[in-house]
């Protein structure tokens, strides 16, 4: 499959944060979430895909293309929506979209008009004025109306009501019909992934834990329940996250078939993990 993002060997470097050696890719025609705990990189990736902020070391190619050599060629197709709105608080909405179409050769007002009366978005309010809801709608109105083949959000449905988020997923599938699309976000409302997302990638503590297909991931992962006289090192080895309980254990594991075969079905239980569930356990676990 040809790659729309190329992410290798990326690297940056804070005072107290570190990413490091991160390496995933997103094909065409896929959507793809990025999940992980609150300062776990994932904005700082989406920044250095942006070339907001400058990378220590490694590459990143988005259509083929070095993104800072091309950048310009490479932002004007990509529809980004970010977590914290940049855009003129004091003017009213029709003045903000005026501003930005302006950076775009293939703007569609047209398209962007459908996306406003869609989004129930009214151009005459100030910016200021609005809830976190209608900021992320109006943001995304301008995002789908320039013709972007590469759609990047941070957190694109938080402070959306049930029923919008609902319908914004529906969009995105709807335009990842068109092969020659990607979707990449981050998010930490993992029910939203498990309705759409192709593939998910992990990162923890600037780490990526794992960047893989969303069915693979939950068909292959799963939550071991049993009593704590099971424990032992050789067992615990088999766990990627562990919590005890005064009844016995619950934990994570990818070797499931092994977890099958040493103990069969009676002395514990496997269930199937959500992606909230593996993200819990991977961040929260308190060890053997």
């Amino acid at each position: 499959m040809e790659n729309i993002l190329e992410i290798k060997s990326l690297k940056k470097v804070y005072n107290n944060f570190t990413l490091k050696d991160v390496s995933f890719n997103l094909p065409y025609g896929y959507i793809m979430g990025l999940i992980g705990p609150n300062g776990a990189g994932k904005t700082t990736i989406i920044k250095l895909i942006m070339n907001l902020i400058k990378r220590n070391s490694g590459e990143i190619k988005v259509f083929g293309k070095d993104n800072i050599k091309s950048e310009v060629e490479i932002k004007s197709k990509i529809g980004f929506v970010y977590d914290i709105p940049p855009f003129y608080e004091h003017l009213s909405l029709s003045q903000n979209k005026a501003i930005v179409s302006q950076f775009y050769s293939d703007w569609n007002d047209q398209l962007f008009g459908r996306y406003a009366k869609e989004f129930e978005i009214n151009l005459k309010s100030k910016f200021k004025t609005l809830s976190r809801g209608m900021k992320m709608k109006f943001q995304l109105a301008l995002a789908l109306s320039h013709n972007a083949y590469f759609i990047i959000l941070d957190e694109p449905t938080s402070g959306l009501d049930p029923v919008f988020r609902r319908e914004l997923l529906e969009i995105f599938s709807e335009l990842i019909q068109d092969e020659k699309k990607a979707i990449l976000f981050s998010t930490h409302i993992t029910s939203d992934l498990e309705r759409i997302a192709d593939f998910v990638t992990f990162i923890k503590d600037g780490d990526i834990v794992f960047s893989e297909s969303k069915d693979l991931i939950l068909e292959s992962w799963g939550i071991v329940k049993g009593g704590k006289e099971l424990l032992g090192t050789e067992v615990e080895s088999l766990f990627h996250g562990i919590r005890k309980h005064e009844y016995g254990f619950e934990a994570l594991t990818p070797y499931v078939k092994e977890i099958k075969q040493k103990f069969g079905k009676t002395t514990v239980s496997i269930e199937k993990p959500t992606l909230e569930d593996i993200m819990f356990f991977m961040t929260n676990s308190n060890g053997g």
